[in-house]
């Protein structure tokens, strides 16, 4: 994993030029890497990003946004609250994979303020905020950092649900790029990620630092080359 230097505010445009290498947001630093250790295998991690222009939805994601008309959406700054707090925590209570225990812990770490500008999405049901999903904005990028929903409302997807009103929020505001994170070749769990849109989503190249259509024949090539090429003899064996 390596990381980029820290600002007292990161600029838009060097955000943007930081997601364009394949870093990302962790706290208040921005980073990135090549591997993911679960247990005792070592899986490749491979950034992706939606060309905003390109997006074009399919009946799943069409059904998903008709079924959750029925809630209120807003997009604003994003200011840690107690509300917000409350609803991460009932969400950390649910999911079955480590997370960060806190908003605050997730997004600042200790620090007094935000390198990044951040807004967040809210979802309510009524008055009730039921989701929300946090995203970092550059000037022509957005990247997503987190979503988080109410698990009494887990059958609306809400969590996929996000994801498309990010990708709206990036087409109404004409932005180039929406950065969603990686996924992990041979390990679904983070597959979710190519929900929105598929065909308009591109895979890193960390070989040549550019961005290619994505495929799963792809990632697999890009997966064969990193692990004999950038792990230690002794961990091949348990990656195998």
């Amino acid at each position: 994993m390596s990381s980029a230097p820290s600002l007292s505010s990161i600029p838009g445009d060097v955000l943007d030029y930081y997601l364009g290498l394949g870093y990302y947001r962790m706290n208040q630093d921005l980073f990135t890497c090549r591997f993911l250790p679960v247990g005792p295998r070592i899986y490749t991690v491979h950034w992706l990003r939606l060309v905003v222009a390109q997006v074009h939805y399919g009946s799943k994601q069409r059904r998903l946004l008709r079924h959750n008309a029925q809630f209120t959406v807003a997009i604003k700054p994003f200011r840690l609250t107690a509300e917000y707090e409350a609803l991460y925590a009932r969400y950390h209570a649910y999911i079955d994979f480590d997370a960060s225990p806190s908003l605050a812990d997730l997004l600042l770490a200790g620090a007094t303020h935000s390198v990044f500008d951040t807004y967040i999405i809210e979802v309510r049901h009524g008055e009730q905020l039921i989701a929300a999903g946090i995203f970092d904005r550059g000037t022509t990028t957005i990247a997503g950092i987190v979503n988080f929903y109410d698990p009494d409302y887990r059958k609306h997807s809400l969590g996929k649900y996000l994801m498309l009103l990010k990708t709206e929020y990036a087409r109404e505001q004409q932005l180039a790029y929406y950065y969603p994170g990686y996924l992990v070749h041979g390990y679904p769990k983070f597959d979710y990620k190519l929900f929105a849109s598929p065909e308009a989503t591109e895979v890193f190249d960390f070989q040549n630092s550019e961005w290619l259509p994505f495929s799963w024949e792809l990632v697999a090539r890009q997966s064969a080359i990193l692990l004999p090429s950038w792990l230690p003899n002794n961990w091949l064996g348990e990656a195998e």
